[in-house]
């Protein structure tokens, strides 16, 4: 019998969710990107969670409750700051350095690694500060232990990454793939987790 092409009406779910993804999108681009990143931080944070608890428990060592307020945390973070800093920062980058510019992929890509991502990730730290109610010295000394660590773990992870984003994705995508490439970043940060 051979194969028959399904009307619209019946498409798969899958493709239904991402023609409603893409219209929502394009209606309410920064609420969009706003929940997407806050759904993806939560899951990131969720898988996070589960692969340290899941290591802790091959090494014999307790697991401590699941963390709801970290999960709660991540995704305040994700709908209030990743998803619209993130939108207003790739639009900016478009008006400051289109593609007509000369060695414009190699100048967004400076700008994004040594301007945003240091920048972006002192809000990290100091928003993740306040959200779990510590203090400015707490915020002072997690500076200190981390910070530095972290951003240059960001810079070699994520700068292919955002190479690839910033000059091949599409500026209304470009919010999603980082919250996709986020999910590894936290499987990453809690594999190696001490």
């Amino acid at each position: 019998m051979p194969a028959q092409s399904l009307p619209l009406a019946d498409t798969a779910f899958h493709m239904r969710l991402l023609q409603q993804y893409l219209s929502l999108l394009r209606q309410y681009p920064i609420i969009t990107k706003s929940v997407t990143s806050a759904t993806l931080s939560a899951f990131g944070n969720l898988l996070s969670q589960g692969l340290e608890a899941r290591k802790k428990t091959k090494e014999g060592v307790p697991v401590k409750d699941f963390n709801h307020l970290g999960l709660f945390h991540y995704a305040l973070y994700g709908l209030c700051v990743t998803g619209p800093v993130s939108h207003y920062f790739y639009q900016l980058l478009e008006e400051l350095l289109p593609a007509s510019v000369p060695f414009s992929m190699i100048k967004r890509l400076l700008l994004d690694r040594l301007v945003f991502a240091p920048a972006f990730l002192l809000l990290f730290f100091s928003v993740m500060t306040v959200l779990e109610g510590k203090t400015m010295q707490d915020l002072k000394d997690k500076l200190l232990r981390g910070y530095w660590t972290a951003l240059k773990m960001n810079w070699r992870i994520w700068t292919p990454f955002q190479f690839l984003n910033i000059n091949f994705v599409p500026v209304q995508f470009r919010v999603l793939f980082a919250n996709v490439v986020a999910l590894f970043w936290y499987a990453y940060l809690a594999s190696v987790r001490q």
